[in-house]
């Protein structure tokens, strides 16, 4: 564990809280030479895993296809915290959470509908009764992230 993350540990509360509240995830992939492939994504944190929306094709799903093992990353900024007499003391507010886990495609319709569902809600409450279009539900891919690690940190 880092140094800094014993005294500035977010608790479980503070992680969900940050994983509700943020509005852009990064997931990271592995390509198949060992690089991480890192994207932003919009997301929804529900019953405990981490699902994402977009196309069903593209480098990330091809990637995460190959190797299931993904990263995820959340973070909230806030003031930066000029220390006025040693430069390198200037310090940033924020909360970050970070989940290491596995990924999968959802292809079960209703699962993925409901998903959607608790997506536009997220992003767009007031669009939340209409219906979608049944080519684009079908073009969309659901990536759902099981977590086996959550850490979250902060300083302010």
């Amino acid at each position: 564990m880092q140094g800094r993350m014993k005294q500035h540990q977010l608790n479980p509360t503070e992680i969900t809280d940050v994983l509700n509240k943020a509005e852009v995830g990064r997931i990271a992939t592995n390509d198949p030479n060992g690089f991480p492939y890192i994207v932003p994504v919009h997301y929804v944190y529900w019953n405990d895993k981490i699902y994402i929306h977009g196309l069903i094709k593209g480098q990330k799903i091809a990637y995460l296809k190959q190797d299931s093992k993904v990263g995820f990353e959340v973070d909230e900024m806030g003031a930066i915290l000029p220390d006025t007499t040693i430069v390198c003391d200037t310090n940033t507010e924020f909360r970050s959470v970070i989940i290491l886990g596995n990924a999968q495609m959802i292809d079960e319709p209703e699962l993925k509908k409901e998903i959607l569902k608790h997506i536009v809600k997220k992003y767009t409450p007031e669009l939340s009764h209409m219906e979608f279009p049944a080519n684009m539900f079908k073009a969309t891919g659901i990536i759902e992230i099981t977590p086996s690690a959550i850490t979250g940190k902060y300083y302010k």
